[in-house]
């Protein structure tokens, strides 16, 4: 009788697209895989490139003067400028002011954002993992050399607050809304930058949580940024609001990689303001919405009465329809947009956008060499244009 066992060629071929598309029991262990070859890079990182200042002694100088018992926000200033980020970043800073002798230990710093770095890639694997990406997809994760500058080399502020965005991001695709709701608003109290992602947020928790239980979650996250707030509002509330949560505040257009070549016409910005809006609503309304088998006009009236748009049945099973995958594509999507549509974005917002891309274009169904073209592309793009200026004379740069 012939030997019908495939060659060996054709064996080894067919094990290697198990593995890569989560087959096989070993597709498991490239997540980790890819996280101990990323510590060794980091190390080699901080060993071979020198270390970049830009904010760092800005922000522990202005963390000095909390430390002091300044509580003014209108008064607490670096060699940057003066602080423009809500509470959650002046007590993240402090906890590093001190594990750090006041800022002096650059090294240890480095060596402690390189743990943020690799803790928030382990958290992103695990939203990929959730949202059952194929595991060929996880390379792409660890390729970006800007975001490792942004993490290792110069110690933005970002950082912290990418970590929040991907914690909620876990928590909420393990439906734990309220510890998700309150890693989000920890994060957006970090960085308003986080704003982008509200939208989805919203949507999410109310389609995940219903209409009374969305309410709930809002009101924790108030309650958080107002109680994290509660020393410099005493102190002065005027001057805390208008720093910490100023709107119309405008980055240097000279260090934006967004829109660049069109100008810093005002025109222009409003016009990309009303893009905004216009896209959100467009996603709202025939993407994000989808859970809920309903046109948004039927779910608006009752919500202006104060009511569940749901009954008790039908909002069980909206929530049931609110996947991990649904979860991952909306914030995602979300951002994107809100990165794509900002007037201004200085290089370090390149950390909300270099682990979304690989999973966006992935659910855009492109063939896989075009997936993996493109993701590289935008890394190499976004590096080149966040390099466009010198580090060192980034040190004007407050923006932020």
């Amino acid at each position: 009788m012939a030997d019908t066992t495939p060659p060996i060629h054709v064996q080894a071929t067919r094990l290697v697209l198990d593995i890569a598309n989560g087959r096989h029991a070993l597709s498991k262990a490239i997540p980790p895989l890819l996280l101990a070859l990323d510590a060794v890079l980091c190390g080699l990182i901080m060993w071979k490139v020198p270390y970049t200042e830009i904010d760092w002694v800005a922000y522990m100088e202005q963390v000095a003067q909390f430390v002091s018992g300044e509580r003014d926000y209108t008064k607490i200033k670096g060699g940057t400028g003066p602080l423009v980020y809500p509470a959650a970043h002046v007590y993240t800073y402090t906890g590093l002011y001190y594990l750090t002798d006041e800022g002096k230990d650059i090294f240890l710093a480095q060596q402690l954002f390189a743990i943020l770095y690799l803790a928030t890639l382990a958290v992103v694997m695990a939203c990929y993992w959730k949202a059952k990406v194929p595991p060929y997809i996880f390379p792409l994760l660890i390729l970006s050399k800007r975001l490792h500058s942004v993490f290792v080399l110069r110690c933005f502020n970002d950082c912290f607050a990418t970590l929040f965005l991907w914690l909620a991001i876990y928590f909420f695709q393990k439906r734990l809304w309220t510890p998700g709701a309150i890693l989000y608003s920890w994060g957006l109290g970090i960085k308003m930058s986080l704003l982008l992602v509200l939208p989805a947020v919203g949507v999410i928790l109310f389609l995940g949580r219903g209409f009374g239980g969305s309410l709930r979650a809002a009101w924790i996250m108030a309650q958080l940024q107002i109680v994290i707030a509660v020393p410099f509002v005493a102190d002065n509330a005027k001057g805390y609001l208008g720093r910490a949560f100023e709107l119309s505040r405008q980055f240097f257009f000279k260090w934006t990689v967004n829109w660049r070549f069109v100008g810093e016409e005002k025109p222009f910005s409003i016009a990309l303001l009303g893009l905004h809006v216009a896209g959100l609503v467009v996603f709202i309304t025939t993407r994000w919405l989808n859970p809920a088998q309903r046109p948004l006009s039927s779910l608006v009236a009752p919500m202006l009465q104060g009511k569940s748009p749901f009954a008790g049945l039908e909002e069980r099973q909206v929530a049931s329809r609110v996947t991990p995958r649904y979860v991952l594509t909306t914030i995602l999507s979300a951002n994107v947009l809100g990165l794509l549509f900002a007037r201004s974005l200085h290089y370090q917002f390149y950390a909300y956008l270099a682990w979304s891309t690989p999973y966006l274009l992935w659910r855009s169904g492109l063939p896989v060499v075009l997936v993996s073209l493109s993701a590289v592309t935008a890394v190499a793009a976004g590096c080149a244009a966040a390099g466009e200026g010198k580090p060192e004379e980034k040190v004007e740069e407050k923006e932020q």
